[in-house]
């Protein structure tokens, strides 16, 4: 597990992510799954072109832009779902990131190990 911080609010969770990977001794495509909480696509369009993700592949059970915006009740539910998916998927890296006031972002690298 590791974790990161970064700023520029737009691009924030992109070094957040390097750097919470880079934590983790981990690439982008060791990613089994990549949850984010945004308030703007952008940044998650950002993010995929950032570190070569695809943004199809990302937050595959929805988002904060779905449900709505407060930090800490969607970040927790991003995090749940993210181990879920991991779970789902038979274990794995997955990362989650998201921007915040103030131009900051944070990074989670979760490890699921094999479920099945």
């Amino acid at each position: 597990m590791s974790f990161s911080f970064a700023i520029l609010m737009s691009a924030a969770p992109a070094p957040a992510a390097r750097k919470a990977l880079q934590a983790a001794n981990l690439q982008a495509s060791d990613l089994a799954a990549v949850k984010t909480h945004n308030p703007f696509i952008v940044n998650d369009l950002v993010l995929a072109r950032e570190l070569g993700l695809d943004p199809l592949a990302m937050n595959r059970f929805g988002c904060s832009l779905v449900w709505g915006h407060p930090q800490a009740p969607m970040g927790l539910r991003s995090i749940i779902e993210l181990i879920e998916q991991l779970v789902l998927s038979g274990g794995g890296y997955g990362l989650f990131v998201g921007c915040a006031a103030g131009d900051s972002a944070m990074a989670i690298i979760i490890k699921v190990d094999d479920c099945h």
